[in-house]
């Protein structure tokens, strides 16, 4: 195995010029986010950026430091800055049926592979991921500083909360646009009065409580409401 120097002090994109320079590149970083909503889809995005073009992501951080309002920019700068950019969206039916952490898994091996520029190495945030076909690491707190992470968890988060507010012109009685699908009082007083439709997670312990009998839950197919363009990248319903 090769190794690369990487600086404390190396800042955002550290890593990955210490990657590259040891001739480990390109360098994908992975993120996903609505892991813990009960609620809509998991959406893994994988980035690899263009190291030349770093100065447009000055703003660039984990999407959850971010306002709305910032991170649907950054996400815009992501888009034109970046090598590749790939997302896969897992349906909550199929995080029902193999779990969310396998599904988070599957997702992220499959983001890489959708990859337009195919990587030489792999960054993930927090946990150890094998089956990406090249040398991976996890990275404590890596969308905080790791610059492809940070720009894949700014990409799975708007898709996601794009996801969330179309679902919400369908089931406004949920308040989707609002809440994203994560639990929250309001969102357990709607489930109690409405019970679950079939973009909750059935598997998780408060939407079960309420769960009403099979084939009363409503329906709306998820590919039929979302689409999303991307930079060098492409889109994929898991």
């Amino acid at each position: 195995m090769r190794r690369a120097a990487i600086r404390s002090d190396a800042g955002l994109f550290g890593y990955e010029r210490a990657l590259v320079r040891g001739g480990l590149g390109p360098v994908a970083g992975v993120d996903e986010a609505g892991r813990g909503a009960c609620a809509g889809p998991l959406v893994v995005a994988a980035v690899v950026l263009d190291l030349r073009r770093t100065r447009l992501l000055g703003r660039l951080t984990d999407s959850k430091l971010l306002t709305e309002r910032i991170r649907e920019e950054v996400y815009a700068d992501v888009l034109a800055s970046a090598a590749a950019v790939a997302t896969v969206v897992v349906s909550a039916a199929d995080i029902d049926r193999i779990g969310v952490h396998v599904a988070n898994i599957m997702g992220m091996r499959r983001a890489v592979a959708a990859l337009d520029v195919w990587p030489g190495y792999v960054l993930t945030d927090g946990f150890a991921v094998a089956g990406f076909g090249v040398e991976s690491l996890a990275v404590i707190k890596g969308d905080r500083v790791v610059g492809c992470i940070a720009a894949a968890s700014v990409v799975a988060k708007v898709t996601r909360d794009r996801i969330m507010r179309s679902l919400h012109e369908r089931y406004a009685e949920y308040d989707f646009a609002q809440h994203k699908g994560y639990v929250t009082a309001a969102h357990n007083a709607a489930l109690a009065r409405y019970g679950p439709c079939e973009e909750h997670r059935l598997s998780y312990v408060n939407v079960a409580a309420q769960a009403v009998p099979a084939g009363k839950t409503r329906s709306l197919r998820l590919e039929d409401r979302v689409g999303m363009t991307s930079l060098h990248g492409a889109t994929e319903s898991a």
